[in-house]
Order: C-alpha cells, then structure tokens, then sequence
C-alpha cells in the first residue's frame, strides 16, 4: 500500500531541498511506485548564486541515484531561469543539453542532473514528481491505454505517445499542458507519470491519486476476466544446486555473472501462468524496466534440460546479435555491444534467474522483473493488449550515450570482482580475516562455520561495509556429509557457484602419544582431514560444473611439515591436508581449478583455538607462562614478527586472484620464516 503523505521533520521542512529528499523518500519506498533507480523529482525556489545573488533554482534528482536513499547530495541544483529560455528552441541535440546543463549549475561538483530535467523546469509547477507505478505502466503499454485514461481520468490526464526522453519529449509535454492548463497529470506512453503541485503535498498525492486509480479500474475490469492457464506439471530436469552453477558458467562467457534464484510460491505460480508468461515474454514494457532486464527474457518451458538449455541460449545469443546490428544500422548508438546474454530467464518449475556482474546488480533485475511481473498480472486482469517497447525503441534507450553515462557511476571493478569464495570457519579470527579481504576486494562471501549466529554476525558487518548482498551465512559442521553438502547448494542458490573454496575450519590439541585418546585422534583428522576433503569434494563438484576454473586453498599449518612435539593427531591431520591438496592439485589441474596450501604458525591474535586449552598446552610445553607466548613465537622466527590473521588472508586472497593464476600444488608459509618448516 502507497505511504499516505506525512509532513516533514522541522529541519527539513525550513529548507527546500529537505522539503524534496522528504518527498522523494516517501515516493521511492513503494517499489510499485518508483523503481529502484527510477523515477526523479524536482523543487523550484531561490538560492544565492557564486556572486551571492538571488536567482531562482530548480533542485533535481542526480543520474543514476535511487529516490529510496536519497540525501541532498544526490540532487543537482540549476539555475533555471537559463532553461527556461530553451522552450523557445525548436531542437536541441542531446549533447548540447548536456553541455547546457552544465553551465547552470550552482555547484559544479554536484550529480549530474538527471536525464528528464528539461522536462521538470519546462512544467511551471513548483513541485514535480515522475515516477513509473505498475499501474501506469500496465495503463501506458495497453493498446486500450488511451481509451482507458479518458475513461479513468477525464480530461484530469494529457496523453503523450511514446517518445525517448530528452528535449524533445520535455518539450512536447510543456506545449501539451500550455494548452490545457486544467489537466492534472501526464501518461507517457511505454514510460510512465508525471504529476505536479503548488506544494510538495498536492505533486505527493496527485500521484498517489493517479495510481490508485489506474490499478482499481485495471483490476475492476474483473479478475475473472482471464482465468488463469497452468503448464503442465514436469518435475525440474535436474536440482538447482547442479543446474544453477551449470548455467553460471554458461552465462560467465563474457565476464563471470553472479546468480539470483527466486523460487517463492507466487513466482512459481506466474511461471506456471501460461497468459501472463506471454505478456512477459513479449519484452520490456518501459525504459526504466530495460535497462535492467534486457529487453527480452530467456522464457524456457518446465523440464528443459542442459541441452534445450544449451540450444536457446544460443537461440538467443543469435536473435540479439542480429537486432543489435539491424538496430544499430539505422539508431545513434555508437557503442561496443553487451554480452548476448539473458539478464531474465524464466524457468517453470525452477524459478526466476537472473544475473548480473554482482549480487546486488542481479537483485535489481530480480526486482524490475517483479515490477514487470506485476504489469503483466494487471493487463491480463483487464484482458488488455500489450505493445512493448519495439526492438528499435529499445535499441535507442540501451545504447543512448545519456543512459550509458549511468553505468560509468558504478562502482570500478576490483580484483575479485563477479567472484564468490565459500570459506570453512568463516566466523573465526582467520576466517573471518579472509573474508573480509576477499569482499573488500569486491567479491561475495559465504561464511561457513559451526558458530552460525558467530557466522552470520561477521556477515552482517561484511554486507554493511561493503555493500548488502556481498556476504551470506551458513552453519556447519564440516565432519557431517550431508551437512557441508547442503552448506554449498546454500552457496549455489545465494550466488549461482563459487569461484573459491577455502577449507579453513580447525581445532588444535595438544598431548603426549600415550595421553592421546582415540577420540582426540579421530577428532582431529575428522575436522582437520575429513573437514577439509568434505567441503573440497563439494567444491570440485560446484567448479567443475560451472567448467570455468576456479580455485582450492587449504588453510593448513606449519606442523604440516614441520614435526613437533606433543601434537602428535594434529601434525598428522594437518600433514593429511597438505598432501590431500597436493592430490587434488594434480586431479583438479586440466578443468582450470587450482589447489594452493597456506602454512601459517601461531596465529594468536582472534583465534578461538588459542583461547582454548591449546594455548595453556603449547605454554607448557615451551616451559614458559601463557602470556609469554607471543614474545616466544616472535623470537623464534627468523623475521622476528608475530602472524596476524590478515596475513594468513592476504596470502590467501593472492594465491586465488588472477596474479597466481600459474600456480597450483603450492604451499606459501606465513610463518615469519621456521627453518624446519621451509618448503623442501
């Protein structure tokens, strides 16, 4: 339900620009109303310019900001008595509003201001609101839509046909609303509303007014008008945890994709809705859909298997090569074109997949594919004709220069971006170190560890560092079979594959060969041999599936070749995973996948097995008090330094990434250099 209008705080309420962030934030929190990235907003008033002089201002929605999370510093603020006198102008080439714009600006380091401002400053209202309701958008791509407004609206509504933004459409719309100054708002078709106030209020409420209109009569045309028509039941050709990282790979040709599976009962139902498929499949309704879902999507039918698969994503790939060079014969985009991949596919049976280059990219998919869901459900309701964008139309949006600046306000790749790495132990000191290096690098973790609430609070503080959706949690016990299994089919359906396994999960004990106890013995080699094979095995599965290389790092120990006494069960473990990489290296090395070794030695600092009886039994047998340990580990070494976890994650982090691309069956020490432990 929209969210009635509230006034805003005292300390907004006294600025303007306060004023608009209030509204805009109201606007944005309704999906159905404002897309995410979509839709902008606009005040007008007065400020002092760099003379400090008066002038009247158009405040504006930034490009590529989202209405949801906006602050003052995502809206540009104009001169707008400059562009005003552009009404007057008969054509103006995108570019040279651009530059036009520019000029205006009161504060040059501001955002750049969005692509539809001409089309805020030419309406003479203090207040304007675009936005691009599921309602209005089901109205706009109806062929029915201009019958349906007059019947809904009267003469409250101007029609616009379809026309890209930019100058021409601004002024198109100014001219249609000098001529009838009575109307209330705007329909633009294949895009979306415009409304307007004398106040903040009244631009808030003709909106909500608007939508809430369009959807009863929408709805009102009765739900039984189309019943819906089921596919036949098929059983899924195969379980997501194996389809998911097959199709990764598949979709990973051009640059590796990042996976979101939505299988809730109501999606399921829609793909299994034979009518409301076919208005989907037809392609993007609006510009603000496009731009994140392609124009069409990969529609399969329930039961496809690899090879139907296979063949359609081929299909597809041909389909859209050809329109981007039929398109670009005749458009105005000059640009390399995007991977022929689907950004939707719509799987009965399955799911809705979508992709993109991270979590969060693929969840905005996901999110514009439910909005076009929606449009599709209210035009089946009202047996509407759909007409979507056509291939041209679509073409002209995707690869027009201002829609394409958006994407340069993207985050810059970094080294693991698109990447996922599932690492054991993930809520401990190292593991966590680990984690954190990795998604600081740009990629996506999965913290796997016995202390679930211990994974998913290190989890919570990764995706708040670095951004929702880089990090997810799942608790394990790596000596469990089944359990390491359905921790990775975790990973597979919160990412779509993995790109790097890190088996990092340990226990340490300490005691003479004749106080060894055979539970102590098999504890060790189930954690640290067991574990360690466990989750490899289900990470050869993932990466061989996916068929594009990836990576295994062991985090093992300096007693992996360096024999000391007393840990008899653990330096036996610990040899077991060494050798256990060293096999895998040579069995995993013609698919891509690398196997690596870490050896780090007394890793103090945030580890929980040294707050255990391990460190009192390392103390002792040194001979030495327990806070003396780490003056002793440091002397010991050649470097004269302690080990901290983030070093044990750097070394990690760099036998993964692209610079030890040409090194697998590796052990790297961290252990400040032990002689006996030099690799030999």
């Amino acid at each position: 339900m929209p969210i009635p209008w509230t006034p805003p705080p005292p300390e907004q309420a006294r600025d303007a620009l306060g004023e608009l962030v209030h509204r805009s934030r109201l606007l944005g929190a309704d999906r159905s109303i404002c897309n995410w990235g979509g839709g902008n907003t606009s005040s007008k008033g007065s400020a002092a310019d760099f003379r400090g002089r008066t002038v009247r201002v158009l405040h504006v929605k930034g490009s590529g900001s989202d209405l949801a999370d906006c602050g003052p510093r995502h809206f540009a603020t104009l001169a707008l008595e400059p562009i005003l006198e552009l009404l007057d102008r008969e054509a103006m080439t995108d570019q040279e509003m651009v530059d036009y714009l520019a000029h205006c600006a009161l504060h040059p380091g501001g955002p750049r201001p969005s692509i539809e401002t001409l089309l805020h400053a030419f309406l003479p209202a203090p207040h304007v609101d675009h936005s691009h309701p599921d309602a209005i958008v089901a109205l706009c791509t109806a062929r029915e839509g201009p019958e349906w407004a007059r019947r809904i609206y009267g003469d409250r509504a101007i029609w616009i046909p379809y026309r890209r933004p930019g100058f021409g459409l601004a002024r198109q719309c100014a001219l249609a609303l000098r001529e009838r100054p009575d109307a209330r708002l705007i329909l633009l078709a294949k895009h979306g509303l415009i409304t307007w106030g004398e106040t903040s209020e009244e631009s808030y409420t003709g909106t909500i007014r608007a939508v809430a209109e369009a959807e009863a009569f929408l709805r009102g045309r009765g739900p039984d008008a189309a019943p819906a028509r089921r596919s036949a039941a098929t059983a899924p050709a195969e379980p997501v945890e194996s389809l998911l990282p097959w199709l990764r790979g598949r979709l990973s040709a051009g640059g590796r994709v990042v996976l979101t599976l939505d299988d809730t009962p109501e999606t399921l139902a829609f793909l299994d809705d034979e009518a409301r498929m076919a208005v989907i499949a037809e392609g993007a309704a609006c510009p603000d859909h496009l731009v994140h879902t392609g124009r069409l999507p990969l529609r399969l039918r329930r039961g496809a298997d690899r090879p139907a698969i296979e063949a359609a994503l081929a299909a597809f790939a041909r389909d859209v090569t050809a329109e981007y060079g039929a398109c670009s014969a005749r458009g105005e985009a000059q640009f390399p074109q995007d991977p022929p991949i689907p950004r939707v596919i719509l799987l009965p049976g399955v799911g809705l997949i979508t992709s993109g280059r991270s979590k969060a990219a693929s969840r905005v998919s996901r999110d514009l594919a439910h909005r076009a869901m929606a449009v599709a459900d209210l035009l089946v309701r009202a047996s509407g004709a759909y007409e979507p964008l056509g291939a041209q139309d679509a073409h002209n949006v995707q690869y027009w220069p201002l829609e394409r600046y958006k994407l340069t306000l993207q985050p810059p790749e970094r080294e693991f971006s698109r990447q996922v790495a599932f690492i054991t132990g993930g809520a401990g000191g190292i593991g966590s170190a680990i984690g954190r290096r990795f998604a600081g690098g740009g990629g996506h973790v999965v913290l796997a560890d016995l202390d679930g609430p211990g994974a998913e609070a290190r989890a919570k503080e990764l995706n708040a560092e670095f951004g929702d959706g880089c990090a997810t949690a799942v608790a394990v016990n790596v000596t469990d079979e089944a359990q390491v299994a359905a921790a990775m089919g975790a990973a597979v359906r919160a990412y779509g594959g993995i790109d790097l396994c890190v088996a990092n999960a340990g226990i340490a004990s300490s005691a003479r060969i004749e106080d060894t106890s055979m539970d102590e013995w098999n504890r060790n080699l189930s954690v640290l041999a067991t574990g360690y094979f466990l989750a490899a095995r289900e990470a050869a599965r993932v990466l061989r599936g996916q068929g594009s290389g990836g990576s295994i790092v062991f985090v093992a120990s300096k007693n992996a070749v360096a024999a000391g006494k007393n840990i008899s069960a653990y330096g036996a473990a610990k040899a077991a995973e060494l050798h256990l990489a060293r096999c895998l290296a040579e069995e995993l090395g013609p698919d891509g996948i690398r196997v690596n070794v870490v050896n780090p030695d007394a890793v103090l600092s945030g580890s929980r097995i040294w707050s255990s009886d391990w460190k009192k039994a390392r103390a002792a047998n040194y001979g030495i008090a327990e806070e003396d340990l780490p003056a002793f580990y440091r002397q010991r070494t050649i470097l004269h330094v302690n080990i901290e976890p983030g070093d044990v994650a750097e070394a990690v982090c760099f036998l993964a990434s692209a610079r030890a691309s040409k090194t697998t069956g590796a052990m790297l020490p961290v252990d400040g250099g032990v002689g006996p432990a030099f690799p030999r």
